[in-house]
């Protein structure tokens, strides 16, 4: 028997806002040739977020070598290999006047160091023209290529972002190609490769996972000092990916802050819109003021 969509709860609510600030960074990445994940993974929040002018890069170009079943991003045969594409994303953080600017790629298991050397570049690049502004990198897993994220950590990101997506027992179903224990292994070794830049992580719910796996994968994070956690609703993109299994309430995600923070993350951003970038600027000042609290 065919299963049929849910039903969207009232609480999940996208505010659109397509005032002069949405149109003016519209164009700018349509006249820098510049791709975002706000648009590609067809993100609820991309109305607010570019009303505040705000935006996550993608770089690398916008087909990716994998097909996850959670993701709305063109799959296929990469042909795009800017080696400009930094100074152009850059000239756009630049232009945006950004102070906290998130850069992240569509997989490509295509390149031998699976775009790496263009993530170093884009942190450079942004640092040369805008001193000030933190730069968080949302890197795909290189398929366990160590070297490369080397290269990544080497550049000294503000933020090394890796998401594990889901909980264990459902990754290989969710994702294509990634591992939950090579995702682990990733955010482990960049702690150990720069101790201290902050790590972070995404979850997101909806999939079929259970309460128990969910604390069970907050404890995974921790266990290989991930600072910073999302977590946030699955929305099925279209009829072609994974069905939502359950919407959680608000409610629950509040419960699952708190859960989060219990178990020592600095910062946790629970909330049904919640995805891994939204609010990171001030995900970032909440975990640098929970640090020094701490220390």
């Amino acid at each position: 028997m065919k299963k049929k969509a849910q039903a969207k709860p009232d609480w999940i609510r996208i505010k659109l806002t397509t005032g002069e600030n949405y149109s003016e960074i519209k164009d700018m990445m349509r006249s820098k040739t510049l791709h975002t994940v706000c648009e590609e993974a067809r993100c609820p929040n991309i109305y607010e977020c570019w009303a505040n002018r705000t935006a996550t890069f993608m770089i690398l170009g916008d087909i990716c070598t994998r097909a996850c079943r959670f993701c709305a991003v063109n799959t296929g045969m990469p042909t795009e290999l800017d080696l400009q594409e930094p100074e152009r994303v850059a000239e756009a953080a630049e232009q945006m006047q950004l102070r906290h600017c998130v850069i992240t790629s569509v997989a490509r298991d295509d390149l031998q160091d699976g775009g790496a050397s263009i993530f170093a570049g884009s942190i450079k690049a942004v640092r040369g023209r805008l001193p000030l502004c933190s730069v968080e990198t949302l890197i795909p897993d290189f398929m366990g290529n160590w070297d490369a994220l080397k290269v990544v950590m080497d550049a000294k990101p503000d933020i090394l972002n890796h998401n594990v997506e889901t909980v264990e027992r459902l990754s290989d179903r969710v994702r294509a190609k990634a591992k939950y224990e090579r995702s682990l292994e990733l955010l482990r070794r960049a702690k150990e490769m720069q101790p201290d830049i902050p790590t972070k992580s995404s979850i997101m719910l909806g999939v079929g996972e259970e309460w128990h796996e969910i604390l069970q994968t907050m404890d995974d994070l921790r266990a290989v000092n991930c600072d910073i956690l999302t977590i946030g609703q699955y929305l099925q993109p279209t009829p072609k990916h994974l069905f939502v299994e359950k919407y959680y309430t608000p409610e629950q995600f509040a419960e699952l802050k708190v859960e989060g923070l219990k178990r020592g993350f600095s910062h946790v951003e629970s909330g049904p819109l919640v995805r891994s970038s939204y609010h990171a600027h001030e995900q970032v000042k909440s975990a640098q003021e929970n640090v020094a609290a701490k220390a």
